[in-house]
């Protein structure tokens, strides 16, 4: 199914770009959803899924409202009020979904996949406030386990990508950018031409403008939302992704170690992928409370950062200390 989607003087007015959270959410779980392997986050999944099947994350409420293809319900993608949205305003505005659009929502899931009987969907139709209260509350805990660990890296991704753009919309124009962002895309005579589309997507079945979304997980794909009268929105994937989880490169430690210390360091240069205090100890030769202790003081330094994973804590490298130990830092 191929889509047009007419562009008036207005439209171009009001096109835009956000980093969107949900966006995230919805692409990454849809991912960890399916069979279909990907080797670009084969390095994240690999680390993510087990702990998605150990907190039943794997078979909760976004299994059934995130199905691994096809349509997935569009209220998880509320449309951004600014262009760097927080995870809790994202969340704020899902739990003000209209229960109108809920039903509509859940019918058309139910036409590719029956969960009618789901008790989950059961109480989402008789008390949706209370159905969306636990949806976000799920949400909130995947993103701890799947995302925040990573965030700094996805968002610094994403981020380049809209800066790269806006500036191509500044120095030729929003045409151009438009017929850029992805082979399935394509800008001709105030019309963008979408191919190979599951759902349609057409300037009768959306509001005015459009909402770009660059993604770290919709490859290959492009994803698309049309909810009036909401402006259209699309997700694609950002520039860069092939690189997104590669080592980062360090350069000699040796002048941090004098600041920090060699164990703070070993530390630091262990942690280009999120890891518990026991995992980080077993590698640096350390205790695990002296582990615990030296990333207290880096995590208090703004060095790392520290994420609730189930049972245990994961500590992530932040931007800063990436800048610390990076061959130019």
């Amino acid at each position: 199914m191929n889509s047009e989607l007419s562009f008036s003087a207005a439209d171009m007015a009001q096109t835009r770009f956000a980093v969107s959270p949900m966006w995230e959410v919805v692409t990454s779980y849809r991912l960890l959803h399916s069979a279909r392997e990907t080797p670009l986050h084969r390095r994240w999944t690999a680390q993510v899924r087990p702990r998605l099947a150990e907190s039943g994350l794997d078979r909760g409420w976004l299994s059934v409202l995130i199905p691994p293809d096809g349509y997935l319900a569009d209220f998880l993608n509320p449309t951004p009020a600014d262009p760097f949205p927080t995870l809790a305003d994202e969340l704020a505005a899902i739990r003000r979904s209209p229960v109108d659009r809920v039903h509509v929502e859940l019918d058309m899931l139910a036409t590719e996949r029956d969960h009618s009987r789901s008790a989950r969907v059961r109480l989402l139709r008789q008390d949706p406030q209370a159905a969306l209260e636990k949806i976000t509350e799920e949400i909130g805990l995947y993103w701890e386990l799947a995302l925040a660990p990573y965030w700094d890296r996805i968002r610094r991704l994403l981020e380049a990508d809209v800066f790269h753009r806006a500036r191509q919309v500044a120095e030729y124009g929003a045409g151009r950018v438009l017929g850029d962002l992805h082979e399935s895309v394509t800008w001709d005579a105030g019309t963008l031409h979408l191919v190979r589309r599951h759902c349609s997507l057409t300037r009768a079945e959306t509001g005015s403008g459009l909402l770009l979304v660059p993604s770290a997980f919709a490859w290959p794909r492009v994803l698309t939302r049309s909810v009036l009268p909401d402006p259209p929105q699309l997700a694609y994937p950002a520039r860069g992704i092939g690189t997104l989880w590669e080592p980062r490169t360090t350069g000699s430690t040796e002048a941090v170690a004098a600041v920090l210390g060699r164990s703070r360091t070993h530390l630091l240069a262990e942690l280009d992928t999120p890891a518990s205090t026991t995992e980080l100890a077993a590698r640096c030769g350390l205790s695990t409370p002296g582990a615990s202790q030296h990333l207290t003081a880096l995590r208090d330094a703004g060095l790392v950062s520290a994420h609730r994973a189930g049972r245990s804590v994961l500590y992530a490298r932040t931007t800063v200390a990436d800048a610390l130990l990076s061959p130019t830092g």
